[in-house]
């Protein structure tokens, strides 16, 4: 076997077995969301610019799919999405879903409550606002955004 060959056995190899993040699928998403509704239509194109491959189911039932998804009331918005494993529900920017999913705490999902002003897929002057993380009856900040930025 020659040297040169050697080193293309080696770098085959090498890049065989090293991940490469260039290869993997995009996360997917599917969105529950009313047919109407131009934010959730933001939210969806803030998504797609974050690398996702998005689902839209659009619906006229979705306080159902937010039951069945486990969404608690008071952290209701104007879409629910399904992710991973997770539920995410409202204006959650896609770092944090991508946080999320790269950490996967044991937790249901993330939300956004309300429509805050500056939110992905929301116009007007940002605000500043909390991602919670919910589940198995708990709640708690898992990050604090203003428009799609950590503060």
């Amino acid at each position: 076997m020659t040297i040169f060959s050697r080193r293309a056995v080696l770098l085959a190899s090498a890049v065989a077995l090293a991940p490469c993040a260039a290869f993997a699928a995009p996360p997917r998403i599917t969105v529950h969301k009313d047919p109407g509704c131009g934010c959730c239509n933001g939210w969806v194109d803030h998504l797609r610019k974050n690398g996702f491959a998005v689902k839209t189911v659009n619906t006229k039932t979705l306080d159902r799919e937010k039951t069945r998804l486990g969404v608690p009331a008071a952290l209701a918005a104007c879409h629910t999405a399904e992710v991973g494993g997770y539920v995410i529900e409202g204006h959650v920017p896609a770092v944090a879903i991508k946080k999320l999913l790269a950490e996967k705490p044991a937790a249901t999902g993330l939300a956004v409550a309300g429509m805050p002003q500056g939110s992905p897929g929301m116009g007007g002057t940002p605000e500043q606002y909390d991602v919670i993380l919910f589940g198995k009856g708990e709640s708690r900040v898992f990050g604090r955004y203003k428009a799609d930025k950590a503060v």
